[in-house]
């Protein structure tokens, strides 16, 4: 059970402008001081003993110890999982930082290869964990309260025991597992060396997304169109990798007995099918009072007949083009977390002050932003793309939340504090609404509450109907590479057929659009992460309207919820709140905020 080698970039990244003040680097010391540190070789040394061990005192006699034999077990698989983690944390940090040096992907790529062959003796534990009777793992936790206390983690492990394969196979399917993770890096570095020729000014990923939000439309058509041409030049790479690692999930979802797609992705997430299918047919249903009603606004306050791709994420005709410098962006969400509660700024603090965060725009650094909470004996690290747009500064208050919930469940220990991914953004888009409220009641006159308010539309609609349309794309474009290989145009098909829908009538699209799924990391990291975003966005909105109703004690509540981590239900997580996930009229109280700006965006145009 290894942490992700890789921390997962989140899709709501933005960018923007320069004289932005002293930007923040990582120090990663506190993993490790290089890669020839002595503290690494001794912990490489440990972790290879460590495994040869585990396998030889526990292989073939799970089935024999009693209460205290399996606690003991347990910890030591745990204290393995953390020195790996800690690892692969600083191995994939550095490579983040710069993508194309040839050293760090090579790094990378050795821990990975090592780990991979130390650990692949541990497969045992899962396999053996599953071959136990209920009734005898029933009995050694009611044996051990210190036992006990890792049920969450054995029920998560148990709701694979129907897909488990035979012992050989799945030490095969894990050796293995290596080569998904060169695809996944191919990807990766081949975004990270695009460059773009825009008007002569040549860019990467980052700067040339940032254009779709410049103030002259010529500016963002010009990028939307040379996003198109070097996708396009591309094209063939992009679905190779896209094919290759869906039919590697195909195969290995038709081995497990996996009845859809997207049972792997919801048995990690700890959620109901049902769960999401009802939050998918929640957004999918109010698109056209959501997403429709508010990009024909957005055309009217253009003043443009019909809306382009490049017009999708354009700046307001009334907004300041300002640029905020990072002390101001700082104490924008400082504020906004200390204002709700004390501890939240506290816990934020070191992030700005240690070298947590790692925010400028560089040659070679990989696109997009991410918390990565590394391991619970260290501290998470932050990554950004800051170049000064308003909403980079949501991206902060986002990527920092994920770092206060990463501080606040490390108390639970490595197995118990990883959140499940639909409980993974609650408290990033909190810190998000808390950011926005702060800046909202400071609104100046009509004018700025009317900036502030589209804005936070759209980063909803970004998160809700974009994820949603994202995770429609992601579940047609796996059913049908499960009928053969798919061509780059049959993938450009399935991507275009969402995207009308999602995006409503005011959008004509592009010669070459129809590319854009390529430079999406998502689908390649992770398959069906996309829809934790709307499940975070939804479930947010809901609790902060228990917050803004006054409700007593919330944020002692609101603290106990993400110190939590993941050892606990969404269900028993939401229910201090009286909020159910599993109420499909639930995922409507949430989309109706959404619906409730916009109202007030009309209400201001009579």
């Amino acid at each position: 059970m290894l942490p992700l080698p890789f921390p997962v970039r989140d899709a709501n990244a933005t960018a923007g402008g320069k004289n932005l003040g002293d930007l923040p680097e990582w120090d990663l010391d506190d993993l490790y001081t290089g890669q020839d540190a002595p503290e690494l070789k001794r912990d490489l040394d440990w972790l290879e003993k460590a495994c040869a061990d585990f396998a030889t005192d526990y292989e073939g006699k799970l089935k024999d110890l009693d209460a205290k034999g399996l606690l003991d077990c347990v910890l030591r698989n745990e204290k393995i999982n953390q020195v790996a983690g800690r690892i692969m944390s600083f191995a994939g940090l550095r490579y983040y930082q710069l993508t194309t040096d040839a050293g760090r992907a090579k790094f990378l790529s050795d821990c990975q290869e090592k780990i991979t062959n130390f650990t692949t003796p541990l497969v045992f534990f899962t396999l053996e964990l599953n071959k136990l009777p209920d009734d005898h793992l029933d009995k050694l936790l009611d044996q051990n309260a210190d036992l006990a206390r890792y049920k969450p983690i054995f029920d998560r492990i148990r709701a694979m025991k129907p897909y488990q394969l035979s012992d050989e196979l799945e030490k095969f399917l894990h050796d293995l597992g290596v080569v998904g993770d060169a695809w996944e890096r191919m990807f990766d570095e081949t975004i990270a060396g695009l460059e773009f020729d825009v008007d002569g000014e040549v860019l990467g990923i980052e700067g040339t997304l940032n254009l779709l939000t410049d103030p002259e439309r010529a500016k963002r058509e010009a990028a939307a169109r040379e996003l198109a041409a070097v996708f396009q030049n591309n094209i063939k790479t992009f679905a190779r990798v896209h094919n290759t690692q869906a039919k590697e999930k195909e195969v290995i979802d038709r081995w497990r007995a996996m009845p859809t797609a997207q049972t792997a992705r919801h048995l990690s997430n700890q959620v109901e099918p049902e769960v999401v299918e009802a939050l998918r047919n929640a957004a999918v249903n109010a698109y056209p009072k959501l997403s429709h009603r508010y990009y024909e606004l957005k055309r009217q306050w253009l003043g443009l007949d019909r809306m382009q791709v490049w017009d999708r994420n354009a700046p307001l005709p009334m907004e300041d083009p300002r640029i905020v410098d990072w002390p101001s962006a700082r104490k924008i969400v400082m504020d906004a977390y200390t204002a709700f509660d004390p501890r939240m700024g506290e816990l934020a603090t070191p992030f700005f002050d240690k070298g947590w965060i790692d925010a400028a725009v560089k040659p070679g650094k990989a696109p997009g932003a991410f918390a990565h909470p590394t391991v619970t004996n260290v501290h998470p690290y932050v990554m950004l793309n800051y170049l000064g747009k308003p909403r980079d500064v949501m991206t902060l208050a986002h990527e920092l939340g994920h770092g206060v919930h990463q501080r606040l469940a490390a108390d639970q220990g490595e197995m118990l504090s990883s959140t499940p991914l639909t409980l993974a953004e609650t408290a990033s888009v909190f810190g998000e609404m808390l950011t926005f409220r702060k800046m909202l009641d400071g609104a100046k006159n009509d004018a700025e509450r009317k900036v502030l308010l589209a804005g936070k539309v759209e980063d909803m609609i970004n998160t809700v109907v974009r994820q949603i349309a994202f995770y429609d794309f992601e579940c047609k474009l796996h059913d049908a590479r499960r009928g053969g290989e798919l061509t780059p145009n049959d993938i450009n098909a399935l991507w275009m057929s969402v995207q009308a829908e999602s995006l409503g009538p005011a959008f004509d699209f592009m010669e070459g659009y129809e590319t854009f799924w390529a430079y999406i990391p998502h689908f390649v990291h992770s398959p069906f992460y996309v829809y934790a975003y709307a499940f975070g966005d939804g479930l947010v909105n809901a609790l902060y309207a228990v917050y803004a109703e006054g409700e007593k004690g919330f944020e002692d509540k609101y603290f106990d919820m993400l110190k939590a981590g993941g050892s606990k239900h969404h269900k028993e997580l939401l229910a201090p709140f009286g909020l159910d996930a599993s109420d499909p009229a639930f995922w409507d109280k949430g989309l109706s905020m959404i619906s409730g700006f916009i109202d007030e965006l009309e209400a201001m145009e009579e």
